[in-house]
């Protein structure tokens, strides 16, 4: 997997610096907020610097609730979820692609949770990422 760009702590990730390190990206970024904003506005997006990763990451909560984690990668940004085991069977019915459970169902377990990472490369990754906020937001 990519390491992530954004490894300058004292670079705030500004919109200006995220697109010169997605560059075509920015259109599916635009488009992802758009829908977030419009479909999830009470979603919390919160930027931070973590030193066990040496990186930017944006958190994404609802309430308490963890929903994913976004990275910035070279020329894409990725998005990861983590589920419990719990949720397999609703993702394994999901319409996501084959790549996509199948990287679920063989991901490593952290304690009782798996994750899910989706890099954005075209506007199929956007419906992915819609139906596993679904996911995410039905599973107690």
């Amino acid at each position: 997997m990519e390491q992530p760009v954004m490894s300058d702590k004292n670079q705030y990730p500004a919109d200006e610096v995220i697109f010169f390190h997605i560059g075509k990206a920015k259109v599916l970024w635009q488009d992802f907020f758009k829908y977030l904003d419009n479909s999830h506005p009470d979603f919390v997006r919160e930027w931070r610097y973590y030193n066990d990763g040496k990186s930017w990451l944006m958190k994404v909560t609802q309430k308490t609730k963890t929903i994913f984690w976004l990275s910035i990668i070279k020329d894409a940004f990725r998005i990861t979820f983590y589920f419990t085991d719990r949720a397999e069977p609703v993702i394994m019915d999901s319409n996501i692609s084959y790549e996509l459970k199948e990287q679920f169902k063989s991901g490593k377990h952290f304690g009782k949770i798996r994750g899910l990472t989706i890099t954005f490369k075209s506007a199929e990754d956007i419906e992915y990422v819609k139906t596993l906020i679904s996911v995410k937001l039905s599973i107690k």
